[in-house]
């Protein structure tokens, strides 16, 4: 069985998911097989596996990372929330049904057998199994029953490194109240503490790293730099997305300017994160109609609740908004979620994407943007697959012909009307025959294929046809998007091996020395 390492943290948003990223590098760096894990994760940031499995987009960065493949063992069980009381609950990657909070405590020990399985078939295939946990481990109303913290560092028998945000201040509270809170057996695991997102001078800390130390009986393994690496991120609590939000930037005239709507469930903005990599390209999240101003581009993005989004749409001010942009000719691109808004309308008869939501809504049916003419229809069938295909005749200059490939996650039926062009055709499996795809109209695009920008041909023509409509010019990139990434992660390793003690940590471990024999 492989040798474990669990990462905790003393919040949500502490750096876990990026630490453990990093570690997965190193470790591939250093010549072992490693694979990370995670029990059980919350996010709206997911992926689809070869397999058409779904399971949380951190671990498939944290695989990315590892250089292997994403498996839905290593993310067992997913919650994507649909309102603040309740999630659809995804286990070993398919959809076990919406529940809410309590109901889902009473039921998660049911999960255990499938956590277990999961790890110890991952376990026996690799030599280490870097285990993130969730949340903090001193979350004592939530002790009973855990399966994301120390329960599963006791199921996987890890040890422990604990990881405090100082970005936010109080960080020697935060460790020491969430060793105080553990039990004995809790606190034995423990067996480093990690400082993340340190700003300053180094010097400084020192007294406090060696207090921290006496008052917990915990080394300090190492105090972690903000680093500069650009990592996909886990979900619309990291920092990166909260900063690229606001009104408080104008784009320089000589790029292209992207605005993509913040919506309150926004699922898998990693569909954008591409475009933060191209210079000619000024990407921004933006939350009002005031915010919105005047781009060169609009972009609606998933939603994990479609409907109570496209509602929240409407209120803010953003519908109208948009649709004066649409109607002066500004480019409109809708994916998944987003593209299901600008159609003529969402239903969602059976309560299957949207339980909960208040009255009013005869047979659960709202009026969309108009843009596209497609009606939706929500069913309890969820599609997930790799997809590839083509782009059709949407009557752009080079974008025509073009090669698209993603990943499809949605619940969604679309009737398309009479004679409208679907956006694309896509297969999603080796031999199918391909089918249609979104919808397009003037200059509307709609489509259900996440990770559409991350194909460079796809990215290359419609960036080059936005530049050509704003006459500006553009550089193109010459690096592929996954070349950048692999960059990504080779950086963040640098920064975690000058910032870590990789000796103790690998002492922790049980692997000795640097590299494997």
């Amino acid at each position: 069985m492989a040798k474990a390492l669990m990462i905790q943290g003393t919040m949500s948003n502490a750096g876990k998911s990026l630490i453990a990223a990093g570690l997965c590098r190193i470790f591939r760096q250093d010549g072992y097989s490693v694979a990370p894990f995670k029990s059980q994760n919350m996010a709206l940031n997911s992926c689809v596996t070869r397999e058409g499995l779904e399971m949380g987009r951190a671990q498939a960065v944290q695989a990315e990372a590892a250089g292997i493949a994403p498996d839905v063992r290593m993310n067992p069980i997913l919650l994507k929330p649909t309102t603040d009381m309740g999630s659809q609950v995804i286990v070993m990657g398919r959809p076990a049904g919406n529940m809410g909070a309590a109901e889902y405590f009473r039921k998660k020990r049911e999960y255990i057998p499938v956590i277990r399985e999961a790890y110890s078939s991952l376990a026996a295939e690799h030599d280490i199994i870097v285990i993130e946990g969730a949340g903090s481990p001193a979350e004592i109303n939530l002790r009973a029953d855990d399966i994301v913290n120390m329960g599963m560092a006791e199921i996987a028998d890890a040890p422990v490194l604990l990881v405090g945000d100082i970005d936010r201040g109080g960080v020697f509270a935060q460790l020491y109240g969430t060793v105080a809170l553990l039990t004995e057996e809790e606190r034995a695991r423990v067996r480093g503490l990690i400082i993340n997102k340190f700003r300053g001078d180094r010097a400084l800390l020192d007294p406090g790293v060696r207090m921290i130390e006496e008052l917990t009986g915990k080394k300090v393994v190492g105090v972690v730099p903000y680093a500069d690496v650009r990592i996909e991120d886990e979900d619309s609590l990291a920092d990166g997305l909260r900063d690229r939000t606001g009104a408080g930037t104008r784009p320089r005239a000589d790029v292209i300017d992207a605005a993509v709507v913040r919506l309150p469930r926004i699922s898998n903005f990693t569909d954008f994160q591409v475009l933060e990599t191209e210079e000619s390209v000024s990407l921004r999240y933006v939350r009002s109609a005031e915010e919105l101003g005047n781009p060169d581009l609009v972009i609606l993005p998933g939603t994990k609740s479609t409907i109570s989004d496209l509602l929240w749409l409407r209120s803010s001010g953003l519908e109208a908004g948009i649709l004066r942009l649409a109607e002066r000719g500004v480019p409109v691109f809708g994916i998944c979620g987003g593209y299901q808004m600008l159609g003529t309308s969402v239903a969602d008869p059976g309560g299957v994407e949207s339980p909960g939501l208040p009255g009013g809504l005869p047979g659960g049916e709202v009026r969309g943007l108009d843009l596209l003419p497609v009606r939706t229809v929500f069913s309890g069938n969820k599609i997930t697959s790799r997809a590839e295909g083509t782009v059709l005749d949407v009557g752009i200059p080079g974008l025509s012909g073009t090669k698209v490939s993603g990943y499809l996650i949605h619940m969604g039926r679309e009737f398309r009307g009479d004679g409208v062009p679907a956006f694309s055709t896509l297969r999603a499996a080796e031999g199918e025959a391909p089918s249609p795809d979104g919808a397009a109209r003037g200059r509307v695009f709609g489509t259900y294929l996440h990770g559409i920008f991350d194909g460079s041909e796809f990215r290359e023509a419609f960036l080059g046809w936005l530049a050509s409509e704003k006459g500006i010019g553009r550089e193109n990139r010459a690096a592929s998007y996954r070349e950048f990434k692999e960059a990504q992660y080779d950086a963040l390793a640098e920064v975690l091996r000058e910032s870590l003690d990789m000796d103790e940590i690998r002492r922790i471990i049980g692997t000795g020395g640097a590299t494997r024999d």
